[in-house]
């Protein structure tokens, strides 16, 4: 089947998969809504037809295509495959009202704005580990960081007295704040690795054109690092952890695909 055909199919049922999460948290008549398990069954086929695409995408004689788009849109692959495996066990469901539509708009992106920045087949086992703890550390923190916008509006609606509406039907706020450190601790974890395989394969940061990625990663660990032993020394929680969070998040991406529209893009490396 034609992969643009498939990128359409696959979005369409992103969307699907997002619509009916969204339908199940703010319909007021449950017995009407889709059923969970559909919701996650639309998501599981639009990442297998994902997967699909990103391979024949990616995948070239000359190497890896690792562009902006393709980039981009395997993040959000990985973001949607780890949010439907966690959902099996925690209550993440409400997460996939935002990462379902972006797995489908990056997709979009990806086969609309073709281009071709290689990765080298000979590429060091360092460098390619890098790129995969990269990805997964990405993934995690990206969850974290809607996470932690979710706890945000829930935190602030509790704090007006207004816990009525879709508030209701999430969980209790210790548990939320419980999910949102484990996604931090796993991703910090993950992002210690990336950057050590990153340091190993590194020689002169500068001439690789990756200072500014590195620079800005390494901020990004210190502020997970901060918030992390402040969560352990002080009990940090609420407002200082949600703000931490999303500072570290829009650090990271900053770090990554902010280097990347600047080379590619706009110099055109």
């Amino acid at each position: 089947m034609d992969n643009h055909l498939l990128s359409l199919l696959s979005i369409a049922l992103y969307l699907l998969a997002g619509a009916s999460l969204g339908m199940r948290l703010f319909a007021t008549q449950h017995a009407l809504t889709p059923q969970r398990s559909l919701a996650f069954s639309f998501a599981a086929i639009a990442a297998l037809l994902h997967s699909w695409v990103l391979v024949a995408a990616m995948d070239t004689a000359a190497g890896i295509n690792f562009n902006i788009s393709n980039a981009v849109s395997l993040t959000t692959f990985v973001i949607a495959v780890l949010l439907i495996i966690s959902a099996i066990s925690k209550p993440i469901d409400n997460l996939g009202i935002v990462i379902m539509p972006l797995a489908g708009f990056t997709l979009w992106l990806q086969m609309s704005y073709p281009s071709e920045h290689l990765l080298n087949t000979n590429a060091s086992w360092a460098l390619r580990l890098h790129v995969v703890t990269s990805m997964l550390a990405y993934a995690i923190l990206t969850l974290a960081a809607v996470q932690a916008l979710l706890l945000s509006i829930q935190d602030n609606h509790l704090r007006k007295h207004h816990p009525g509406g879709f508030i209701r039907l999430l969980p209790p706020l210790q548990t939320m704040e419980a999910l949102l450190f484990e996604m931090i601790g796993v991703g910090f974890v993950l992002l210690c690795l990336a950057l050590s395989f990153g340091f190993i394969y590194l020689d002169d940061m500068f001439a690789q054109k990756v200072a500014h990625k590195t620079i800005l990663s390494i901020i990004a660990w210190v502020v997970f690092a901060t918030l992390l032993a402040g969560r352990y020394r002080f009990g940090w929680r609420g407002r200082t952890a949600i703000n931490w969070t999303i500072s570290g998040f829009v650090i990271l991406m900053l770090a990554y695909f902010g280097s990347k529209v600047v080379l590619e893009l706009l110099l055109g490396y």
